[in-house]
């Protein structure tokens, strides 16, 4: 195994690569994922990292994590900072890695996760309405939080709404978005009324459209005689 998490620290083992598009495809022949690694000034440098390895990682960190990767025994600090899926099997295909100096802000899109069942959904039959799925925030890379939990048991009636302000933020950051945005609401059913309306058909005057007007045919002198 080429990771360890000692407290908030994750390595992770990775390997220098050539670029080609035949290069790319042997290493996830081999069970490698390609990958590069940029940011803090220095040249992109083109690398690997073993996939069940990243998977491992993924999976309890997620993005915006900041790992220690291994290269040929130089530890950098890097955040997780964009995936590629392959289209087909929908496995991991491209993992770029963002340099960072552990002294200084970084601004991150930190995912929510909305937890917990609404009264207003399950007793009143309301619709959830989610009006964002990730917030910007500004902090030390050591403090990214890796999610924000929503908690929707918060939204009893259809006048309840859960904002940014409502987010318990931890210390160290700092949300950059408007503090009165609306995350999530929930809208009352329709009425009967208001459904029936929309099954109704709508009468289209053909003459109209597009601008288009229908002429009325001449009326021969002889006929109105």
């Amino acid at each position: 195994m080429f990771y360890k998490k000692y407290m908030k620290k994750i390595i992770l083992k990775a390997f220098e690569r050539n670029v080609t598009e035949k290069s790319a495809k042997k290493h996830r022949k081999e069970g490698l994922i390609p990958g590069v690694l940029y940011g803090q000034g220095e040249e992109n440098q083109n690398i690997s990292v073993n996939y069940l390895d990243f998977s491992r990682v993924y999976s309890k960190a997620g993005e915006n994590a900041v790992v220690e990767l291994d290269i040929l025994g130089k530890s950098v600090p890097a955040l997780i900072y964009d995936i590629q899926h392959d289209a087909m099997s929908g496995n991991f295909s491209h993992v770029d890695f963002l340099q960072v100096n552990m002294k200084e802000e970084v601004e991150a899109n930190i995912p929510l996760e909305f937890i917990g069942e609404s009264a207003a959904v399950k007793a009143n039959g309301g619709v959830l309405v989610k009006n964002m799925d990730e917030i910007e925030v500004k902090c030390l890379p050591a403090n990214l939080p890796s999610k924000f939990e929503i908690d929707i048991s918060a939204l009893v009636t259809f006048e309840d709404q859960i904002k940014i302000a409502d987010i318990k933020i931890p210390a160290g950051v700092e949300i950059l978005g408007d503090s009165d945005s609306v995350i999530a609401l929930v809208e009352p059913p329709r009425s009967e009324a208001e459904l029936a309306s929309l099954d109704e058909k709508v009468e289209v005057d053909v003459t109209k459209v597009g601008g288009v007007v229908k002429e009325t045919p001449a009326t021969n002198e002889s006929e109105k005689k």
